[in-house]
């Protein structure tokens, strides 16, 4: 059996995705993952804490990317006739989102498959919830970073959240012609409406 492999954590996803659409979460077991993978028990717990886990492999890294993609993005103007205080960080916060999305583009399928998992199985709800959470945290550390105020920084960081999930299921529910990219901007867009009072 193979011991470690670049690839191991992506065949031990995998593997759980199959057998849990095979068989249903609670029947799946480690073992069976890793015999599935081709791995070993020991293997799987250096990629993975718990079953659980698993099926969140594609967003541990994602807070880290959004904050290296806030770190990257231009500065908006410090004061612009018109313009709220603070809609500089709002625009940081878009760049940055739509930089790190990207690779998102190219697991559309396993991202579909763990979203139909998730959704049957109380335990992965909660701990989809707990990721939406760092995800806030990242953004509003990438804020403060750039000297925007720590209560500001929070409210666009929730905000950033909310927009990007709702694009992201927007994206998987429609037919895969239209990247991510373009309803993360229609979810701006209308997010602006509404705060301008034009819904």
């Amino acid at each position: 059996m193979t011991r470690w492999a670049p690839d191991a954590a992506l065949r031990l996803e995998a593997a759980a995705l199959d057998l849990v659409e095979e068989q249903g979460y609670a029947a799946t077991t480690v073992p069976q993952i890793t015999a599935r993978a081709g791995l070993t028990t020991r293997t799987f717990f250096r990629h993975f804490a718990d079953k659980r886990d698993v099926f969140f492999l594609r967003d541990r890294e994602f807070p880290r990317v959004i904050a290296a993609a806030l770190e990257g993005a231009p500065a908006g103007a410090d004061a612009v006739e018109g313009v709220p205080a603070g809609a500089d960080a709002v625009d940081v916060v878009r760049q940055g989102i739509a930089r790190a999305v990207s690779p998102l583009e190219g697991w559309r399928e396993p991202i579909l498959r763990r979203r139909a998992i998730i959704r049957a199985e109380d335990q992965l709800r909660e701990r989809e919830l707990l990721k939406s959470a760092h995800l806030a945290d990242a953004i509003a550390g990438g804020l403060v970073e750039r000297s925007v105020a720590p209560e500001r920084a929070r409210l666009v960081a929730s905000v950033a959240v909310l927009v990007f999930e709702r694009a992201l299921d927007a994206w998987l529910d429609s037919p895969p012609t239209r990247p991510l990219a373009a309803f993360l901007d229609e979810g701006w867009r209308e997010l602006d409406e509404v705060l301008r009072h034009k819904a």
